[in-house]
């Protein structure tokens, strides 16, 4: 069977360097358009214009689809400044009470043993199988309660996993104390007005279930073995999901190289699409196959 290696072989390597390459420009316009949308939605539900209440959901969405930025930020790739994939990074982490610091190891961790049952950091909370767990999955309550013990236990000194490097702990104490400190200050705001309320924690906790089942298709029942052409899984969407996941809908393309920024996924997909192993022809249809199977 073909392996992403045997894919990665055969471009060519202008072409390689041509993918990879990345762009302050493209990556600065994308957030552009983002931060505008979630500038309307807020506006929309601080001034309590019609139907605000879809304005909260929409915010949502905006909010913890911020993930996948961050999760590209750990890579260093939509920037081509290291220092605006640093930011980027941190900013979006804070937003989704995730250390960013933290969660770079954890995520490159995850690359490196990708559905590695023993290995994958992320499999230490297994995808679900009954309809209960589904069901408590898809609510966000298990990422919340793990986030917050992530924080607290960095803050506290004792930061755990053996994907974290010991040269890595310091900072990564230091990040989660001002982290919990950001956090006072904002909720204490909360004596005075209660916008922080309305514009952000209510609308990530309703946008959570919808980041849930996103990312249950990248390699929710994917093969557990080493080629990535099989361990992870493109869910073909629209533009706007795209939009949304800056391009990680393409994740057997972004998992098979992942220094390839997320505005040359497509590109990378023309290379690849006669090779791939599991995808899914859209994020309903992927639901509704897993489901079946609870």
């Amino acid at each position: 069977m073909t392996t992403h290696q045997d894919v990665f072989d055969r471009i060519p390597q202008e072409e390689k360097a041509r993918l990879t390459e990345r762009s302050n420009a493209k990556g600065l316009r994308h957030l552009a358009v983002y931060a505008s949308a979630l500038l309307l939605t807020s506006v929309w539900i601080a001034e309590g214009w019609p139907f605000w209440g879809i304005a909260v959901i929409t915010q949502g969405i905006l909010l913890v689809f911020l993930f996948t930025l961050c999760h590209e930020c750990t890579h260093q790739t939509p920037f081509r400044s290291v220092w605006i994939n640093e930011w980027a990074g941190w900013l979006t982490g804070l937003i989704l009470f995730m250390p960013f610091l933290w969660f770079r190891y954890f995520h490159l961790a995850h690359h490196r043993h990708t559905n590695d049952r023993q290995k994958d950091p992320e499999l230490a909370s297994p995808r679900p199988e009954t309809w209960k767990d589904y069901v408590v999955h898809v609510s966000g309550l298990p990422f919340w309660i793990s986030m917050i013990g992530v924080v607290v236990r960095n803050a506290s000194g004792r930061p755990s996993g053996n994907y974290l490097p010991k040269s890595a702990l310091p900072r990564i104490v230091r990040e989660a104390r001002v982290m919990l400190g950001l956090y006072a200050l904002i909720i204490a705001s909360l004596l005075v007005s209660p916008l922080v309320f309305w514009l952000w924690l209510l609308p990530i906790a309703v946008g959570q279930p919808f980041l849930r089942l996103y990312l249950l298709a990248e390699h929710g029942r994917c093969p557990q073995v080493a080629n990535m052409l099989e361990n992870s899984r493109t869910t073909f969407t629209n533009r706007i999901v795209r939009f949304l996941a800056w391009n990680m809908p393409y994740h057997i393309e972004h998992h098979s190289f992942p220094n390839v920024p997320f505005h040359a996924l497509p590109a990378l997909h023309q290379h690849m699409k006669g090779d791939l192993v599991t995808t899914s022809p859209g994020y309903t249809r992927f639901t509704r196959d897993y489901a079946s199977g609870l």
